[in-house]
């Protein structure tokens, strides 16, 4: 039976909520608004992780931002560069436990091949620049198409896209980056590596205890796989435009909506407390 598709989140079954044991997130226009860390969603990741629930951010974010995350933020581990690793802080032993898709070779390699297309994109694509957290980057090419620059033509973007394709490049588009990678790793592949070896949780047969929650094409992998998959607000500009849909959408959008989606989980596990001096979401 087929599920509808961009229900409001006051149709997430409070039954299903009850079987949530871990969210997975992305961190751009979903815990951010207008490109920061919202004070609501911070708290709301603080309380799912007080109250059992796994936080997971799954980003195409660098390395050297996942290891700060993992290492200070409220989350069981971080899922870093579309896939290309996890990193999960083990606080007995002090420190954070590293996996990566490649190999150290396998990963010097790439970075040699991407280096030669960085090249030919800046030369065949003027207003093209590098994303500004590219020198944190341990797998991936990032090409910002409108974070720290002025916005880059829907053809622009196509052409930066086939630039890639056509050297056999995976590439996923985000809110603000156009990602570039050699492999076939995936936000979904490394999320689902990462609950079997952190979480003991198989999300092959087990799919329904997670809950992901996004806001973009990038994240169209994430949406079509897991049955409680949640679009913040934001996520509706690009209605019609997704391979997958989210099943639900919250009222508000980015680290605000998030924070609506926390308040509906946390209320049918009774641990409320530390959102409430939010409002309330209408679920």
């Amino acid at each position: 039976m087929s599920i509808a598709k961009l229900q409001p989140l006051s149709a997430f079954p409070l039954s299903a909520r009850r079987g949530v044991h871990a969210v997975l997130t992305d961190i751009d226009d979903t815990l951010t608004l207008a490109g920061r860390l919202t004070a609501g969603a911070f708290v709301a990741m603080d309380a799912l992780h007080r109250a059992g629930i796994a936080v997971v951010p799954v980003t195409g974010r660098p390395a050297g931002w996942c290891d700060q995350i993992a290492r200070q933020w409220p989350v069981r581990g971080v899922v870093g560069e579309n896939g290309a690793f996890f990193f999960s802080y083990d606080p007995s032993a002090r420190r954070v436990v590293r996996r990566y898709w490649f190999d150290t070779d396998r990963r010097a390699a790439d970075r040699r091949r991407l280096d030669a297309l960085r090249a030919r994109i800046l030369a065949e694509v003027p207003r093209a620049a590098i994303a500004s957290d590219q020198a944190y980057r341990e797998s991936d090419l990032a090409i910002d198409w409108c974070e720290d620059v002025d916005a880059l033509s829907e053809a622009e973007v196509a052409h930066v896209a086939a630039l890639a394709r056509e050297v056999g490049a995976t590439v996923r588009v985000s809110s603000i980056h156009i990602n570039i990678w050699f492999g076939e790793f995936s936000k979904l592949d490394m999320a689902r590596r990462f609950a079997s070896e952190m979480l003991g949780i198989s999300a092959e047969s087990e799919a329904d205890k997670f809950v992901f929650v996004g806001d973009s094409p990038n994240d169209v992998t994430m949406f079509g796989y897991f049955p409680h998959s949640v679009g913040v607000a934001n996520v509706l500009k690009f209605r019609g435009r997704l391979e997958a849909e989210p099943t639900y959408v919250t009222p508000s959008e980015g680290g605000d909506g998030f924070a609506e989606l926390a308040r509906a989980i946390l209320e049918v596990h009774g641990a409320l407390g530390g959102v409430q001096e939010f409002d309330p979401c209408p679920c």
